[in-house]
């Protein structure tokens, strides 16, 4: 598996270079806001600054805590034994879409207890039954698979054949397309598989 460290610290560093500011202004913006629960912060930094879910959620979850080094060169390189399935996953030029595998995950893990089963190619997000697939499409995207019903069509849902292993699939290549609609989308599926 990537190192969860350099993972934050690779999301950190594309928020600086998103927002344009520096994680430090971020947090004196929160502080100056005089909010307290992260909720309201992250709801904050995605309206002020344009943040999407998972990347206002970091900041937020930082506040007030030691950040990491954010200086010198971002790398991601898969770890772990020659057996662990995310290391074979994500291998290669794949390697990159590690923390926005760890940042879709953070998000579900939002919203409640799941199991998540690695497959060969994904893996598979579990209540009841599956409810999500996660893993790489190609090595520029993730694609999230859905099993929910009825979902509102959108332009970056694509419903998928019936009988297949989910209903629909959203491909993303940023953390700022890890957002409130995909978590919508995340929850939906997450209270049907019960």
């Amino acid at each position: 598996m990537a190192d969860p460290d350099v993972a934050r610290q690779n999301q950190l560093r594309n928020i600086q270079t998103r927002t344009g500011k520096t994680i430090v202004e971020l947090h004196e913006a929160l502080a100056a806001s005089g909010l307290t629960k992260v909720g309201q912060q992250r709801t904050l930094l995605m309206e002020q600054f344009a943040l999407g879910y998972g990347d206002a959620n970091m900041v937020a979850l930082f506040f007030g805590k030691p950040l990491p080094v954010l200086d010198g060169p971002a790398t991601v390189t898969p770890q772990g034994p020659a057996n662990d399935p995310l290391v074979e996953i994500y291998s290669g030029a794949k390697a990159k879409l590690m923390p926005l595998h760890a940042a879709v995950l953070d998000m579900v893990r939002g919203i409640g207890a799941f199991e998540a089963s690695p497959k060969k190619s994904y893996i598979s997000l579990r209540r009841r039954k599956q409810f999500a697939m996660l893993g790489p499409a190609t090595k520029d995207l993730i694609e999230i698979g859905l099993n929910a019903k009825a979902l509102s069509p959108a332009a970056r849902l694509k419903a998928m054949p019936a009988g297949g292993m989910c209903q629909y699939t959203v491909r993303i290549g940023s953390v700022a397309e890890i957002d409130q609609e995909l978590q919508g989308w995340l929850r939906t599926a997450f209270d049907q598989a019960g």
